[in-house]
């Protein structure tokens, strides 16, 4: 699959050279090389030239982004994905609980990325796997996928510059505060190659905001709506233990099987910018059975909305959604 984008050379513009100028549209010094390395990716007027080219006022510069070959480390194997939302240049996917993202040790044919590599071999379409956003393997939720370098490169800017906003639902232990943030920052646990930890004094800045929703007095759990203001390793999940609410079903956290198998934490709402149409696109996945049946009786809060219509009133809780 090629896509092919045409930029005027207009103004201050002039004078930069095609790599500095295509970075500065927030194409990554990698892609930048990448297209460098492969003939026919730069022509300015229609004419082929090398990313070293002088650019002039009033130049039409055109960039072709090709993905030509497939991520031969993984294998394709058919499965049901559950895909919210595709264009030419990204999809959203709404993972269940129990599918890792990526290959990883003792997750080789089972996960997303072999689901995806799939579909695309049979639209026979070049694919290398590329998560803008990540979840733990017993996460479920929404996941967003670039389908090409450049999608890639700007959608994981608008992460760095925190434009993507995720939205989690968790069940916790006890009952929370009505609303709080927790910013204590963390780091990994020594001697432990995944576990994570607060660390006040070396760790990496992290802050969770989040409210109560439900609160189911049999069981002693509360729901909670949460959003990340950083995106840690396992930020809920250390965050929620720290302040005492620990998630249930957590085998690293606490593992407390009672009521659910697995960490109770879904994905619910993601919303960004298209990076090619700047259009506000928002999208949710309503909250698995397993999350469900902890609150039963209780009417659960909806986030159903579509995915490209941004002036759609927000979810009916709180008016949180403005503090943001």
């Amino acid at each position: 699959m090629e896509n092919t984008f045409t930029y005027g050379i207009t103004g201050n513009e002039a004078g930069m050279t095609v790599a500095e100028y295509l970075k500065s549209r927030g194409y990554s010094s990698r892609l930048v090389v990448r297209l460098r390395n492969t003939p026919g990716s730069f022509f300015v007027d229609g004419t082929a030239v090398f990313s070293t080219c002088v650019l002039k006022d009033g130049n039409q510069l055109q960039v072709r982004v090709a993905e030509k070959k497939s991520s031969a480390a993984v294998e394709p194997v058919p499965m049901d994905l559950d895909i919210l939302y595709e264009d030419t240049h990204l999809l959203v996917v709404n993972k269940p609980a129990g599918m890792a993202v990526h290959p990883s040790q003792g997750n080789h044919g089972n996960t997303l990325a072999n689901g995806l590599a799939d579909y695309f071999r049979k639209k026979q379409e070049a694919f290398v796997f590329r998560a803008v956003n990540r979840l733990d393997k017993d996460t479920s939720g929404l996941l967003l996928v670039a389908k090409n370098g450049l999608s890639s490169s700007l959608l994981s800017g608008q992460v760095e510059r925190r434009e993507i906003c995720r939205e989690y639902l968790a069940a916790v232990c006890g009952k929370t505060d009505a609303c709080g943030t927790v910013s204590v920052p963390i780091g990994r646990k020594e001697g432990s190659a995944i576990q994570r930890i607060p660390d006040p004094d070396h760790g990496e800045a992290a802050s969770t905001r989040y409210e109560r929703l439900l609160y189911n007095k049999n069981t002693d759990l509360s729901l909670l709506r949460l959003r990340l203001e950083t995106g840690r390793t396992h930020q809920i999940r250390v965050h929620m233990k720290y302040i005492g609410h620990p998630l249930p079903g957590d085998f690293l956290y606490n593992p407390d099987f009672r009521y659910i198998r697995r960490q109770a934490l879904h994905s619910v709402r993601l919303s960004f910018s298209h990076p090619f149409t700047g259009e506000v696109l928002i999208f949710s996945a309503p909250l698995p059975e397993d999350m469900a049946c902890l609150f039963p009786g209780q009417e659960l809060p909806s986030f159903s909305r579509p995915g490209a219509d941004p002036d759609l009133p927000t979810a009916s809780l709180s008016p949180w959604d403005n503090d943001f």
